[in-house]
């Protein structure tokens, strides 16, 4: 992992890591509720417009070139009956969610 929670004033990125050769920053959304269907669907067209900003930030801090980036998501379902047991929460990655 390269950065977590990295923040501006104008947002923040909850995850950058590399994937190999690929840079890639990662939104996490979590829910504790079951009736709003997976956390990913919360990533609207306006955070991901807002992830590829703060991703032009944050790359112009950094001295290294990255020649693929990727953004991607997380969806965190708690389970309902223990929403504290993370064994027990349902993790599902969505990479690639736009370039």
């Amino acid at each position: 992992m390269l950065a977590r929670n990295w923040r501006t004033r104008y947002g923040e990125l909850d995850l950058i890591a590399a994937d190999g050769a690929v840079l890639v920053f990662v939104e996490v959304k979590t829910r504790a509720s079951r009736v709003f269907g997976d956390p990913a669907e919360a990533v609207t067209p306006e955070k991901l417009s807002r992830m590829h900003r703060l991703a032009r930030s944050w790359l112009a801090e950094q001295e290294h070139e990255y020649t693929q980036i990727r953004f991607d998501v997380i969806g965190v379902r708690l389970d309902p009956r223990d929403p504290l047991d993370v064994a027990m929460a349902d993790v599902r990655h969505h990479p690639g969610v736009f370039l």
